[in-house]
C-alpha cells in the first residue's frame, strides 16, 4: 500500500493521518491502484441486457480514506437484498465474465451458510482489505473481489485475470483461505466454463487448495 500524501505549502500544518486524528487529518494514505464499487441485483434479471443495465458503478476509490468513507456509507454485505451482489474492481474492470480482464480467467468461490450471520461481514471485509491492500503474492492476476448473497447462502468470490497461470491462481486461493480463516477445500472454476446459467453450468473446478 502506497505511502500517506501530505498537504504541501507555506505554513503548512504537520502532518495528521486519519489514523492519527480521523477527524482532522490533512494526509492520505494513496492505494497502489485504483477500485471501483459496483452492485446489481440479479432479481431483476430477464436478459443479458436488462442485467447490464441493472450493474450499476457505486463509487471510485483510491486511498485508504475514501475505502473507510464508503465502507462505512454502504449497506453491509448481510443487508443487500437476496440475490444481489456486491463487486469491488480494479478501475477500468467490469465484473463481467465478458470483460476482456476477465474473459481468459476464473475465480475461487467460498459458500457460507446462511447461520453464519453478521460474521460473514467481517470476512467480507477482510478479503477487500486484502485486495486494496494487494496482499496477494501475485496480486497483479486479481480483478476483483464479489459479495453474493443468496436465498440459503452467502458467496465470497475472488476473480482472477489468467487462469492458465496455475501458481498464480493457486497462490491465490491459498491466500484466500488464509485471509478467511478457513481450512476447507476450495476450487478455482472457469469464468467460460460458467457462462451458463442452471443446470449448463460446470460445477467442477480445475484447481484446488
Amino acid at each position: 500500500m502506497a505511502e500517506a500524501t501530505a498537504v504541501s505549502g507555506e505554513g503548512a500544518q504537520p502532518v495528521r493521518t486519519v489514523l492519527d486524528d480521523p477527524k482532522d487529518y490533512n494526509a492520505v494514505h494513496k492505494l497502489n491502484s485504483e477500485w471501483t464499487l459496483w452492485f446489481d441485483n440479479q432479481t431483476r434479471r430477464t436478459s443479458t441486457a436488462t442485467w447490464t443495465d441493472n450493474l450499476k458503478p457505486i463509487v471510485t476509490i483510491g486511498t485508504v480514506e475514501e475505502f473507510w468513507g464508503v465502507y462505512d456509507s454502504v449497506a453491509v454485505a448481510t443487508d443487500l437484498p437476496n440475490g444481489s451482489n456486491f463487486h469491488l474492481f480494479r478501475k477500468g474492470i467490469k465484473p463481467m465474465w465478458e470483460d476482456s480482464a476477465n474473459s481468459e480467467g476464473g475465480k475461487w468461490g467460498c459458500l457460507f451458510q446462511r447461520s453464519i450471520g453478521e460474521k460473514v461481514n467481517e470476512h467480507w471485509l477482510h478479503t477487500l482489505l486484502a485486495c486494496i491492500g494487494e496482499t496477494f503474492e501475485a496480486s497483479p492476476d486479481v480483478c476483483g473481489v464479489v459479495f453474493s448473497n443468496r436465498k440459503n447462502c452467502f458467496r465470497i468470490a475472488i476473480w482472477t485475470r489468467n487462469a492458465a497461470d496455475r501458481e498464480a491462481c493457486e497462490s491465490i486461493g491459498r491466500h484466500l483461505k488464509k485471509v478467511l480463516g478457513i481450512s476447507f477445500p476450495l476450487e478455482y472454476l472457469l469464468h467460460k466454463d460458467n457462462a451458463g446459467s442452471g443446470s449448463k453450468a460446470n460445477t467442477n473446478g480445475i484447481y484446488s487448495v
